[in-house]
């Protein structure tokens, strides 16, 4: 497939700033949408100890050309030091879904 899709999952701790960043990428088109999922619950190691804490996800849906800007995006405007930006590939998809999903995003 020449142009395949990805689902991106970002988490956060402030869903308004998820929201917020969501809204960006849609509309700078690096993404054709997000669904976000409020109320997760995250269980982590992290710096020796094991974290239990809300968060906030969203599944991004976009081409997998874009996923290194989704990144460095994530990077320069996440709150966390490394938060979870995890790209997954689409197997399958209503055609008329993935041709929506690229022509919403920048090619």
């Amino acid at each position: 497939m020449a142009d395949e899709i990805v689902d991106v999952s970002i988490t956060a701790a402030d869903a308004d700033w998820l929201a917020a960043f969501t809204r960006s990428l849609v509309e700078s088109r690096l993404a054709a949408c997000g669904n976000i999922i409020p109320g997760v619950r995250s269980i982590y190691r992290w710096d020796d100890a094991v974290h239990d804490d809300g968060e906030t996800l969203v599944v991004l849906h976009t081409r997998k050309s874009l996923v290194p800007a989704i990144i460095e995006r994530a990077n320069t405007e996440h709150p966390d030091d490394t938060p979870q930006v995890l790209a997954v590939a689409v197997v399958g998809a209503h055609p008329g879904y993935q041709q929506w999903v690229l022509d919403q995003t920048v090619s």
